[in-house]
């Protein structure tokens, strides 16, 4: 073991540039998987988050609407009544400015709807006052304290006051949705004292199945979770992450082929000491070892480089997260979120293809014929 390890450290300083290029072949190869997984995981945990400040976690909706009591329930953290008007939403022409419209879902809510959206600013609602996505305040021309007008599709209309915007990073949300009071959202509808259902938020996100399935058993209500409302969001973020790490990984095979090169290139330069080594005692197995040990030897260099490049590189992400147009990747920007599994993942799959590429030089030290090298 010592007289192969010793051998291997003899010929990696033998060819000093090329154990170099390739170290830093497998280095980059790591640090674009690592830094491109927590690019990918930021993307979703930002989508996900995004998506889950303007939407509840369970929604309840009722079969009857004047048979719609409050769920109970231990993990239910708050709750609200809610009815949905599809409108048009229309701005007045002003001194300077052009009459402006635009479509969008307005929820009506009551007491409570604050707490299960923390993050929106709910608590500005009031009778005749709404709050609006930025960016569908924005397509209206819409400044704070100034009316607009909503038209439902009961030909009712409706004025109202923006109260507040809020921008939850998801455009397509920001761009469609608002928040008026539940009693606002009966008017247009014309229908007094009825509700859809409620919008639940609850302790913890990923058990909304199971608690929907408790909610339902009383024959009352059906209901769609979050993962429900977007499960095709979800599916395609998770085929996403594979394809990427698929990709990725062979960056990382293509840089294990410099290992193998170094390794080919120096069996070759080397064939008459192999044959030598062989002719004085050296089994095959121990040439081997010399070769095993000169790729785990440039292949952890690599690695532990390629991770910290990779670590670095993410923070960098971190603290600059890239700018994104939000009318077409539906976030703002493109946070990181960075995973010790991932890294170790990256890692494996380098370790694995080094490892691989160790055996290239196996087949020619098993064919070296001493007697017939050395004649």
């Amino acid at each position: 073991m010592r007289f192969a390890f010793f051998l291997a450290i003899k010929g990696i300083l033998h060819r000093r540039l090329q154990s170099l290029v390739a170290v830093l072949g497998v280095a980059a190869g790591v640090a674009v998987v690592t830094t491109a997984l927590s690019l990918t995981n930021g993307f979703s945990a930002e989508l996900i988050r995004a998506t889950l400040k303007a939407s509840p976690h369970i929604i309840l909706f009722a079969y009857d609407p004047q048979n719609a009591p409050p769920p109970e329930d231990p993990e239910i953290a708050a709750k609200t009544p809610f009815l949905p008007v599809k409108a048009l939403l229309t701005r007045r022409a002003s001194e300077g400015r052009s009459a402006a419209s635009d479509f969008g879902t307005l929820f009506g809510v009551g007491p409570g709807a604050a707490a299960v959206y923390p993050e929106l600013g709910l608590t500005a609602l009031a009778p005749g006052r709404a709050v609006l996505g930025s960016a569908l305040a924005a397509s209206l021309g819409l400044y704070p304290e100034e009316r607009f007008f909503a038209l439902a599709i009961t030909q009712k209309r409706r004025a109202f006051t923006l109260a507040a915007t809020f921008s939850t990073g998801n455009y397509v949300i920001d761009a469609g949705y608002g928040f008026i009071p539940l009693a606002d959202a009966q008017a247009l509808l014309e229908s007094p004292g009825a509700i859809a259902g409620w919008h639940l938020r609850i302790k913890n996100p990923e058990a909304a199945h199971r608690v929907a399935e408790r909610l339902t058993a009383n024959g009352l209500y059906w209901a769609r979770t979050w993962q429900d409302l977007n499960r095709t969001l979800l599916e395609q973020l998770a085929l996403q992450k594979k394809v990427i790490g698929i990709v990725l990984s062979l960056i990382v095979g293509v840089a294990a082929l410099g290992i193998a090169n170094v390794l080919v290139l120096l069996t070759v330069e080397k064939t008459p000491e192999l044959a030598l080594l062989r002719a004085l005692g050296a089994g095959a197995g121990t040439l081997f070892l010399t070769f095993a040990w000169q790729g785990l030897l440039l292949g952890g260099a690599g690695i532990l480089l390629g991770d910290l490049g990779g670590y670095l590189l993410s923070r960098y992400f971190e603290a600059h997260p890239p700018i994104l147009p939000g009318d077409l990747y539906f976030i703002t920007r493109l946070p990181v979120a960075i995973q010790a599994r991932d890294f170790a993942w990256a890692s494996g799959v380098a370790l694995f293809t080094v490892a691989l590429a160790s055996l290239a030089p196996l087949w020619r030290i098993l064919r070296t014929h001493p007697g017939k090298v050395l004649r």
